[in-house]
């Protein structure tokens, strides 16, 4: 599957938005060190847990899914750090040397 650009994202969601669907967006809003996605980029899950785009890759991304649909159910926002310092980095997957701090809200 072709990578799907952030703003495409954003449209995604809003007509997921439009169609009845509850919507979270996950975005990075920092990284340091050697992280596969930039500040800016964007993941958007529905309450079924489809989702497109991308905030870093393999289990990390899981774990932001699962994260999101909790989001999703409570309306509350969260912070999610993932990082080597982190007891959980390995276990998500993120073993690049870099963290990361990706913002999960529900669009509404």
């Amino acid at each position: 599957m072709a990578e799907t650009l952030d703003e495409n994202v954003l449209d995604i969601a809003q007509e997921w938005r439009k169609a009845g669907r509850e919507v979270a967006l996950a975005t990075v809003v920092q990284t340091w060190g050697s992280a596969p996605r930039g500040v800016g980029s964007h993941l958007a899950i529905d309450g079924e847990g489809q989702f497109v785009g991308s905030v870093s890759g393999g289990c990390v991304e899981g774990a932001v899914v699962a994260e999101a649909i909790e989001v999703i159910e409570s309306g509350e926002p969260r912070m999610l750090d993932f990082g080597v310092a982190d007891e959980t980095a390995w276990e998500v997957g993120l073993s690049c040397g870099g963290k990361i701090k990706v913002f999960v809200e529900k669009v509404g």
